[in-house]
């Protein structure tokens, strides 16, 4: 990497530090610290609710997600927007009303004491999981591209989070994704027009279209009501409900997002940005992994997107017969290339015939280019049968580095590991203000004054830093790393939803109930889980949203009839 890209990466990650540590220095009491005054306007809360959902892992790993299946994985968020109304219509004004610091209070309040801390556990259990994938993903990707240490990237993007954070509390979070996200989009602008500017001169942005709709990659909705199919419109707009009703209702991470306003409408207005603009933002990234397919497709791929590392591996361990299988991989390609001249102007002419014929030579060699990757990833496992041979999450990260100007380098990076801070910061904070306020304060020292509640949520955030750093240096990847932090969530938003539904809505569900109902809920997910990862269900995971919101209130109703009686 050049100069000038390590100092914008270096200048901007600074920048942004720096700022946010300055801006917040000094919060003098909890409220300054957890609710940032609640002194933010709409427009800094939808970029910081937006901030905090998209972690680098949504700019590595959904390009190579839509490079490898399309634009399907949009259909995720389509239940998105009728969350955030419910929300901004039902758990904002109660927040606000009932003064809370986090959501898990106002379950105390209309239930118990275990109810609170169950919701609470529930939350820390499974945002300290995400919080160490959203630091490992880029991490491990990063570490490979650059050839830097794995253990330095980790801390590398932990300590600087965990700087501003700790100095600053939530108004820091806040501020410093507001310019997070300004960095992020403007990245990501650039990165497109250039790919798109990269094409053969034959080969226009409507001829790319048309190229990528035959090749199916923009095949972005399906109404088929296949329960094993991970993403339909369907799932989509019920399991993508519950998970977004949950986290955007009940996930502290972003709930302290928007209790920071300056009152409910200025919240809700903030929700609202990201009902408007949460689906085409990640429609255009999709896109953009769309586009990267397309310009692979007349500028030869690596047969593996790992790189250089991996190649030494395979040149020292496989020599002759990964040298044969990358002279296939060259010949494919070119014979790929001319067919798809050939299609684009069979296109152009609309000789259906012929775009037909085309269509399925291009999607033949797909098949052979797809054959001759799997025999390299059969290398790769007999020189490590423990390798993890899947690439997607590189392919993004590839093209950056080696086709983007220096400079451009520089500031796509620094998107990455800014994307990274900003959704980390959000649930360090959430972490610890879950830990001071749920537990230290309500369990242990409930009359402790403002400096001394204000030290211990500090220190508490920086400890739950650390305990992300280590997550993130024992972690495994599990399937696509986009996928993987959504699979997290679902394994507890249906349950943690439930519970919340039940206070607002079914007084006749009492407490002891609900906490029983709730935790046979959790149970019975994680073992839908494990038996979909053996192989004796198959069942697409946004459904244990639902799952588990309706065991939950199935069970509390249950529970509440039998002890009544």
């Amino acid at each position: 990497m050049s100069t000038l890209d390590l100092i914008v990466l270096f200048g901007t990650l600074g920048f942004i530090v720096v700022y946010g540590a300055w801006k917040t220095k000094g919060s003098k009491n909890i409220q300054g610290y957890l609710l940032g005054d609640n002194s933010m306007k709409w427009a800094t809360i939808g970029l910081s609710v937006m901030a905090t959902q998209a972690s680098a892992i949504t700019f590595l790993s959904t390009p190579g997600y839509a490079f490898e299946n399309g634009m399907e994985f949009v259909q995720n968020y389509f239940g998105l927007p009728i969350a955030l109304i419910v929300v901004s219509a039902v758990f904002i004004p109660i927040f606000y009303r009932l003064k809370v610091y986090t959501a898990y209070e106002y379950l105390e309040k209309r239930f118990d004491l275990k109810a609170r801390l169950l919701g609470a556990f529930l939350f820390l259990l499974h945002r300290s999981l995400a919080a160490g994938i959203t630091i490992y993903a880029p991490a491990i990707i990063l570490s490979t591209i650059l050839g830097w240490s794995l253990s330095f990237t980790i801390l590398l993007v932990g300590i600087l989070v965990i700087i501003y954070t700790v100095t600053g509390g939530t108004k820091a979070v806040s501020l410093t994704q507001k310019y997070q996200m300004g960095v992020i989009m403007l990245g990501m602008f650039i990165a497109f027009f250039l790919i798109i500017d990269y094409f053969p001169e034959e080969i226009s942005f409507m001829d790319s279209v048309r190229i990528a709709g035959k090749l199916g990659k923009l095949e972005a909705v399906d109404f088929s009501l296949d329960f094993s199919k991970r993403y339909t419109f369907w799932s989509g707009i019920t399991g993508g409900l519950f998970l977004s009703l949950s986290y955007f209702g009940t996930d502290q991470s972003q709930v302290a997002r928007y209790l920071t306003g300056k009152n409910v409408t200025e919240s809700r207005m903030g929700l609202m940005f990201n009902a408007l603009l949460k689906i085409p933002m990640q429609f255009f990234i999709l896109f953009v992994g769309v586009m990267v397919f397309i310009f692979y497709q007349f500028e030869q791929p690596p047969v593996y997107f790992k790189g250089p590392a991996v190649e030494n591996v395979l040149m020292q361990d496989h020599p002759e017969a990964y040298r044969s299988l990358q002279k296939q991989h060259s010949e494919t390609f070119r014979q790929k290339r001319s067919v798809l001249f050939e299609l684009n102007q069979a296109l152009e002419n609309e000789n259906i015939r012929q775009v037909e014929r085309k269509s399925t030579e291009v999607r033949e060699l797909q098949e052979q280019s797809l054959i001759i990757k799997n025999e390299v990833k059969g290398l790769l496992l007999k020189s490590d049968p423990g390798y993890d041979t899947r690439d997607s999450d590189y392919v993004f990260i590839t093209f950056i580095m080696n086709y983007l100007p220096r400079g451009i380098i520089g500031l796509l990076l620094a998107v990455i590991f800014s994307a990274a801070m900003s959704s980390t910061s959000s649930e360090l904070n959430a972490l610890g203000s879950t830990t001071t306020v749920d537990f230290y304060q309500r369990l242990f020292k409930s009359r402790g004054s403002e400096g001394h509640i204000l030290t211990v949520s500090k220190i508490l955030t920086a400890v739950w830093g650390g305990i992300a750093i280590l997550f993130a240096f024992i972690a495994n990847q599990a399937e696509n790393l986009i996928e993987a932090v959504n699979i997290v969530g679902s394994l507890f938003y249906g349950t943690i939803l439930g519970i919340f539904i039940a206070a607002f809505f079914i007084r006749s569900i009492k407490a002891t109930s609900i906490f029983m109902g709730a935790i046979i809920a959790e149970i019975l997910i994680l073992l839908l889980h494990l038996l979909n990862i053996l192989g004796f269900v198959d069942i697409g995971y946004l459904w244990y949203n639902v799952i588990g919101f309706m065991i939950t209130i199935l069970m509390g109703w249950l529970i509440s009839m039998i002890l009544k009686k």
